[in-house]
């Protein structure tokens, strides 16, 4: 009993650097984070409570922008620079959209959402255009897809003869017919433009205003010249620290490390609590931790957004195996990616990202590279080739 009295005596008193330290993860971890965090999404701390309002709301944003889009382009009006279908041979980017019918979620008119964006933000790099944009309509049932088809006026439209459409509804399963559907897109781009680079875009992509920008910075740093391709997107819960990619392991510790080194040289220039942390090893390891556990509680996307200050401070690393909606293709490595495409066989568990992330991972000489922040945001609440429910919800 008089060991527990003098513990509590030498130790919770608050000039104790372990009371301090005690005080404050409580205040944090159990007051202020909760408090600050609880309508975050991707936040440890997010209430499920509110997912079903928070999913309501996005639909109906996007819905509200689909009908915006479908009576921009019914108008017939749109400005010049928005017409699209003359198309530029050997251009600096190409950018290529991959659109199919879909049965359900016609109403959100996400095709036009994209390529409204699209035509918006292309239309202008001082004085010409950031890139050509070509529409690849994949699809290969008796109905037309609406959509593609009202863009006809405004953008040049690709599409499989009769024979291979026939073709493909023959595919032996949706992962393929994924594939071959990427494929066709790919080849028929460099065919028809040989583009100096590529984008392929999934038609519920939709492009960030600073997009462009973004691209050309990164098609001019080094590592593009030696890169299979750079993945735009990455789903957002998938981009946490407490992942298996070893370059986020050091990129939390680094985080830890200097948020603890800047605070414990503040604390002797502005200490209104009379903290008594020091610049030790004990200290830096306690607030190291205490920096790392914050960040991935609170979440590490949020984190990433401040990036979006320059260009400059897109993070580039390894590719994460998920997902294709945004994938550059620097110089002719498109042609590479439908090569290593057309030699795979796709199925459930072995889709084209898993195929490209594998051949990227074990062909000699080829490597592959993610940016982050996303530079598109993934709109298809409803898919066009999978099972979808009956209400989406954002997670």
């Amino acid at each position: 009993m008089r060991q527990w009295k003098v513990f509590f005596s030498q130790h919770m008193r608050w000039s104790s650097a372990f009371t301090q330290a005690l005080t404050l993860s409580i205040i944090t971890f159990c007051v202020v984070l909760p408090l600050c965090c609880h309508r975050l999404l991707y936040s440890y701390f997010f209430r499920f409570t509110y997912l079903n309002s928070m999913s309501d709301e996005v639909l109906q944003k996007s819905l509200e922008r689909g009908q915006e889009a479908l009576h921009f382009w019914q108008s017939g009006s749109p400005m010049e620079s928005t017409r699209f279908s003359d198309v530029a041979q050997n251009p600096e980017l190409l950018v290529t959209v991959v659109t199919t019918r879909r049965n359900e979620g016609r109403d959100f008119h996400y095709l036009l959402q994209v390529m409204r964006q699209l035509s918006r933000i292309a239309a202008d790099c001082g004085g010409r255009r950031c890139a050509e944009v070509l529409l690849c309509d994949v699809e290969s049932g008796p109905e037309e897809n609406q959509d593609a088809k009202l863009l006809e006026g405004h953008f040049k439209v690709i599409r499989r003869s009769s024979q291979e459409q026939q073709a493909n509804r023959e595919s032996p399963n949706t992962f393929e017919r994924e594939k071959r559907d990427y494929v066709f897109c790919l080849r028929q781009g460099w065919e028809l433009v040989k583009p100096k680079n590529m984008i392929l875009l999934e038609d519920d992509a939709l492009p960030g205003e600073d997009f462009f920008t973004v691209v050309k910075d990164l098609l001019s740093r080094r590592f593009a010249l030696h890169t299979l391709y750079i993945k735009l997107y990455h789903p957002e819960r998938l981009q946490r620290y407490w992942n298996p990619e070893p370059y986020r392991i050091l990129e939390w510790v680094g985080l830890g490390l200097v948020g603890a080194t800047a605070l414990l040289l503040s604390i002797p220039y502005c200490n209104p609590f009379s903290l008594s942390f020091t610049l030790s090893a004990n200290h830096l390891v306690f607030f190291t931790l205490y920096f790392m556990v914050a960040a991935e509680l609170i979440g590490r996307h949020y984190l990433l957004e401040v990036r979006r200050i320059s260009p400059q401070l897109y993070a580039v690393s390894p590719a994460t195996e998920c997902c294709t909606p945004a994938m550059l293709f620097p110089g002719n490595a498109s042609l590479r990616v439908a090569d290593f495409l057309d030699g795979s066989f796709c199925y459930k568990g072995n889709a084209k990202d898993m195929v490209l992330y594998r051949k990227a991972r074990t062909t000699p000489g080829e490597r592959a590279h993610s940016v982050e922040p996303n530079l598109v945001t993934h709109i298809g609440a409803y898919s066009s080739v999978r099972p979808n429910p009956s209400r989406p919800k954002l997670l």
